[in-house]
C-alpha cells in the first residue's frame, strides 16, 4: 500500500505533465474504440435491413448473383408460372413474384441522377407484400399503372421530391417516365440505396423486356413450418433446380457481400490507430524518462531511506498504469463519440446511419482498455527500470541532471546494423524477379529501417541537429545557439522526440512517392497505347444502355466508334488446362484505339472469323503458340473452337492479359439475350475535327447523366483526381499520428522547462528578456521538429522508391518525386513546432526570476 500511496501521490503531483501522455493515449484508444464502434454498428443496420427484408424463403435463378449486376443489365428471370407451382408446395401459406434490378438509373424532370453518391445502388422493383415487413407508404399510394412510380423517403428528401413530380427511368430496355403518387419510408434505417417502385406489369415490362416473368418468389411458411424444413419441401417439390434461400441465408449472404468492405475500412482505421499507438509510445517514454530523471534526487532519498529496486520500479509502472487507466477510460467515451460524429459524417453524404442503432459491444472498452493499459505500460517499462538502477548516492546530486543523457555508441552500433540490414531488404526487393516475391522483402526493409532509425536517431541527432541549425537557428544569433544547445543537452531525448514525428512523415512521403509515380506511369502508358480520342464509361462502372450507345454512334464528327464488352468463358488450352477467365469483345477498330504490341502474330488477325488473341504470360505458362486451337466454352453460350492468331506484350498496364476476338466471333456463339452491354465505349474524331466532336459527343449524351465523356487529358485527370482523393483520406488518417506526435513535442519541452527551471531564472537574471527566452523555446522545437521531418521524409521516399521500383514489375515504370509536397511537408514541420511551442514558451516566460533561481 505504501508504494501504491506513494505512486499516487507523484501522480497527482504530477497531472499536469501526465496531462499530454493522457491525450495521446485518448486519442489512440478513441481511434480503435471508434471504428470498433462505427463498423459495429455499420453491421447493426445492414443485419435489421437483411432480416426484415428477406421472406422466410426465396426462390432465385439457379446461376443468379446476390447483388451484383449483370454485364447484360438484365437481370435473371422466373417464369410467372413459378409463382402458382411453389404456392401448391407443402408448408407454402403464400408466393409471391418479385422483380428487381440494379441495373438502372433515375433522373428527375431536370435530368439529375437521383442515385446515391456514396456507391449504394439504385433498385427498381415492383411493389409486394413483403416490402410491408420493412417500408410503409407514408403519402400517396402505391403505382397502380405504367405512368406511376412511388419513391424512398430519403431519396425524396435528398433530392427535393414531392408528389407529382417526375422522374424518368433509364434501363437497357429502354426510357420510360412517371410521376411520383407515392413516398414510403424504411422501418428501420436505410443505409444510402436510392429505392422505386412500380407496379408489377411495368416493372416486368420495363426491368426484364416482357410481362410474365419475375427475379424472385418470395415464399412465406405456414405457421409452425419452419425455413429450413420449407426449403427443403421446396427442393423436393420443384422440377427445375433453383436458388433456395432462407431468411437467414439470405442476411447471411447480404452480410458478405456488404462485410467485406466494412473489414476493408475496419482493418485499416484500426492499422493507423496502430501508427498512433507507435508513437504515443514514443510521447509516453520521453515522458516517464524525464519525470525520473526530475525526481532522480527524490528517487534516491526514497533508495536512502530503505527502498527497494522493486519497489521503486513498482511506483513507476504503476503511475503508468493509472495514466493508461485515465487515458483509456476517456478514450473509450471519446471513441463513442468519435463514431457518432463518423455517422453524422456519412449521412451528410449520402449513407444514412442511425444513431438508435449505435452498437457498442461489451468487448470495445476492453479492447480499448487493454489496448491503452498495456501500451502505456510497456511503454513506461524502460523509464522504470532506469529508475530501480537509481542509487542511494544520488541523494546527494543536484535534481533533474539526467544521468544517461548522451547516446550510446553501442545503441548506435545496434541502430546503423538494423538500418543497413532494412536498406539491403529494401534493396533486394528491388531486384526481384516477381513482385509477389519482392513484395516480402520490401516488408521486411520497411521495419527494420524504422526500427533502426528510431535506434540510431539519438547518434543522429548530434549531427543532424548541427546542420539544421547552421541552416535555420544561426541567424537568430546567441538566442539561436541556445536553442541548439539546448536541443542537443539530450540526444536521446530529441531522437524520441523527433521520431515520433518521424513515423507519421515517412509513412506521408512514402505514400505521396508511390501516388505521384502511379499518376506518372498511367499517363506516359496512356500517352504511348492509347489511339481514342474519346472514352465514354459510367461512373459507376455498370454497363452503357444501348439507346446511349445509339447516340453516341450517331455524333457527327467521328471517324469510328469501338464497342468493348467483357465476355465470360471457360477457357482450355492446348496442355488440356481449364480456367474460368473473360475475354475482352471488341469491334477491330479497337487495335487502332488501343496500341497492342505482339510478340507473335498479328493483332487485326485476332479479329477474324473464329480466331482470337492470348497475353504473353499466358502463352508463356500454358505454352501456347500462334497457330494453336484453344476451346472456348461461353457462359450462357455454345462452345467454340478459336485459333490462337497473336499473341500480345503483357509489358503494359493497359489491358495486361487481356485476350481478344471479334464481337462477331462472340456473337455466334452468344445469343444476343445473354450478350453483355458495353462496359466502355472508345470513339475517334475526324482529324481536325477534335474539339467539335467533344463537343458534340457530350451533346448527344447529356441526356444520360450516368456516363462520363472524356478525353486523354480528363482521363489522366480523372485519374489523377482518384489517386489524390484516395491520398487525402490516408494523409488524414496519419494526422491522427502526426497529431499524437506535436503532443509529444509539447510535452518534451514542457517537461524540459520544468527540468531547467533553475538554470531559466540565472539567464533571466543575467539578462535574457521574455522575449528572447520564448523565442530560444521556440527555435528548440522548430528544430526538433526539423530533425524528425528530414528523417522521416528521407525515409519515406527511399521507401517509396523501392515499392514503385517493385510495382515497375507490375507496369508502374516511372519513379517521380513529388517534390512540391516533400518540400511543402518539410516548410510545415517548421509551424508545426513554432505551434507545438506556443504553450511551453508561454509558461516559461511567465516564470518568476527569483523563484525560478532558487529552485533545487
Amino acid at each position: 500500500m505504501t508504494v501504491f500511496r506513494t505512486s499516487l501521490r507523484n501522480f497527482f503531483a504530477h497531472k499536469g505533465r501526465m496531462a499530454l501522455s493522457a491525450v495521446a493515449v485518448l486519442l489512440s484508444v478513441a481511434f480503435v474504440s471508434g471504428t470498433l464502434v462505427f463498423t459495429d454498428t455499420m453491421n447493426t443496420t445492414f443485419d435489421k435491413l437483411f432480416a426484415v427484408s428477406s421472406a422466410d424463403v426465396t426462390v432465385s435463378p439457379k446461376g443468379a448473383e446476390d447483388t451484383e449486376a449483370p454485364a447484360t443489365g438484365r437481370p435473371e428471370s422466373l417464369p410467372a408460372s413459378l409463382v402458382d407451382e411453389v404456392g401448391k408446395v407443402e408448408g407454402v401459406k403464400s408466393a409471391e413474384g418479385a422483380v428487381s434490378s440494379m441495373s438502372v438509373t433515375v433522373v428527375d424532370s431536370e435530368n439529375k441522377n437521383m442515385g446515391s453518391t456514396t456507391g449504394a445502388p439504385t433498385i427498381a422493383a415492383n411493389w409486394t407484400k413483403n416490402d410491408l415487413k420493412s417500408m410503409e407508404i407514408a403519402s400517396g399510394h402505391a403505382p397502380r399503372g405504367p405512368t406511376e412510380v412511388m419513391v424512398d423517403a430519403d431519396t425524396a428528401d435528398k433530392h427535393k421530391l414531392k408528389l407529382g413530380d417526375e422522374l424518368r427511368t433509364i434501363a437497357v430496355t429502354g426510357d420510360f417516365t412517371a410521376k411520383i403518387t407515392g413516398i414510403a419510408s424504411f422501418k428501420v434505417t436505410n443505409p444510402g440505396a436510392a429505392v422505386v417502385f412500380y407496379d408489377t406489369a411495368t416493372a416486368q415490362r420495363e426491368l426484364l423486356g416482357k410481362e410474365g416473368l419475375f427475379t424472385n418468389v418470395m415464399v412465406v411458411a405456414d405457421e409452425g413450418v419452419s425455413d429450413e424444413a420449407l426449403k427443403r419441401n421446396l427442393a423436393s417439390a420443384l422440377e427445375q433446380p433453383y436458388k433456395l434461400q432462407t431468411a437467414e441465408e439470405a442476411a447471411d449472404a447480404g452480410r458478405e457481400e456488404v462485410g467485406s468492405f466494412l473489414d476493408v475500412m475496419k482493418y485499416a482505421m484500426l492499422g493507423f490507430a496502430g501508427i498512433a499507438f507507435l508513437v504515443g509510445i514514443f510521447l509516453i517514454v520521453n515522458t516517464f524518462s524525464m519525470l525520473v530523471a526530475q525526481r532522480t534526487r527524490e528517487i534516491g532519498l526514497m533508495r536512502a531511506i530503505g527502498s527497494s529496486r522493486k519497489q521503486v520500479n513498482r511506483s513507476v509502472l504503476i503511475e503508468a498504469l493509472l495514466l493508461g487507466l485515465v487515458g483509456s477510460i476517456a478514450g473509450v467515451a471519446a471513441g463513442v463519440g468519435l463514431a457518432v460524429g463518423l455517422m453524422k459524417m456519412m449521412s451528410a453524404v449520402g449513407m444514412n446511419l442511425s444513431t438508435d442503432d449505435l452498437t457498442v459491444k461489451w468487448t470495445t472498452p476492453v479492447v480499448g482498455m487493454v489496448l491503452g493499459i498495456v501500451v502505456t505500460v510497456l511503454a513506461a517499462y524502460i523509464p522504470a527500470r532506469r529508475a530501480g538502477k537509481v542509487s542511494p548516492m544520488a541523494a546527494l546530486r543536484d535534481s533533474g541532471m539526467p544521468a544517461d543523457g548522451r547516446a550510446g555508441w553501442i545503441r548506435g552500433g545496434i541502430g546503423l546494423v538494423l538500418t543497413g540490414a532494412g536498406a539491403a531488404a529494401l534493396l533486394v526487393a528491388t531486384q526481384a524477379e516477381k513482385a509477389s516475391e519482392g513484395s516480402m522483402f520490401l516488408g521486411l526493409g520497411v521495419v527494420l529501417s524504422l526500427i533502426g532509425f528510431v535506434v540510431v536517431g539519438p547518434l543522429l541527432a548530434g549531427g543532424v541537429v548541427r546542420v539544421i541549425s547552421a541552416l535555420v537557428l544561426r541567424m537568430f544569433g546567441p538566442v539561436g545557439r541556445m536553442a541548439e544547445r539546448n536541443a542537443l543537452r539530450n540526444p536521446r531525448r530529441t531522437g524520441a522526440t523527433g521520431a515520433a514525428l518521424m513515423i507519421g512523415l515517412a509513412l506521408v512521403a512514402c505514400l505521396s512517392v508511390v501516388g505521384s509515380s502511379m499518376v506518372a506511369s498511367a499517363t506516359e502508358e496512356l500517352d504511348k497505347s492509347v489511339g481514342a480520342d474519346f472514352i465514354v464509361q459510367s461512373a459507376t462502372m455498370g454497363p452503357i444502355v444501348p439507346q446511349a450507345q445509339e447516340a453516341l454512334k450517331k455524333t457527327p464528327g467521328l471517324e469510328h466508334v469501338t464497342e468493348y464488352k467483357g465476355v465470360d468463358a471457360k477457357i482450355t488450352a492446348p496442355d488440356g488446362t481449364a480456367e474460368d477467365l473473360q475475354l475482352v469483345a471488341a469491334d477491330p477498330t479497337y487495335a487502332e484505339d488501343l496500341r497492342r504490341e505482339t510478340v507473335a502474330g498479328e493483332l487485326s488477325a485476332a479479329y477474324g472469323k473464329d480466331a482470337m488473341s492470348v497475353g504473353s504470360d499466358y502463352a508463356e505458362k500454358r505454352g501456347v503458340k500462334v497457330g494453336d486451337t484453344i476451346k472456348v466454352d461461353f457462359k450462357n453460350g455454345s462452345p467454340a473452337d478459336l485459333k490462337v492468331a497473336a499473341i500480345t506484350s503483357d509489358d503494359t498496364n493497359v489491358d495486361k492479359g487481356a485476350m481478344y476476338l471479334n464481337i462477331t466471333t462472340a456473337a455466334q456463339y452468344v445469343p444476343a439475350e445473354k450478350m453483355p452491354e458495353n462496359m466502355i465505349m472508345f470513339a475517334k474524331a475526324v482529324d481536325g475535327q477534335e474539339k467539335e466532336a467533344y463537343t458534340a459527343l457530350k451533346k448527344s449524351l447529356a441526356e444520360y447523366p450516368q456516363y462520363k465523356v472524356q478525353n486523354q487529358t480528363d482521363f489522366k485527370q480523372d485519374l489523377k483526381d482518384q489517386i489524390g482523393q484516395l491520398l487525402n483520406i490516408v494523409y488524414g488518417l496519419l494526422a491522427l499520428a502526426i497529431i499524437v506526435a506535436i503532443l509529444g513535442v509539447v510535452n518534451t519541452l514542457a517537461l524540459s522547462v520544468v527540468e531547467r527551471t533553475r538554470e531559466i531564472g540565472l539567464m533571466r537574471a543575467i539578462g535574457l528578456s521574455r522575449r528572447q527566452l520564448r523565442r530560444m523555446i521556440r527555435l528548440e522545437s522548430v528544430v526538433i521538429a526539423l530533425f524528425g521531418a528530414l528523417l522521416g521524409l528521407g525515409l519515406g521516399m527511399g521507401w517509396g522508391t523501392s515499392a514503385q521500383q517493385l510495382l515497375a514489375l507490375e507496369g508502374l515504370g516511372v519513379l517521380e518525386i513529388p517534390w512540391p509536397t516533400i518540400i511543402t511537408v518539410f516548410v510545415g514541420s517548421a509551424f508545426v513546432g513554432l505551434f507545438a511551442a506556443l504553450v511551453p514558451a508561454f509558461r516559461a516566460g511567465r516564470m518568476n526570476v527569483l523563484n525560478a533561481i532558487a529552485t533545487e
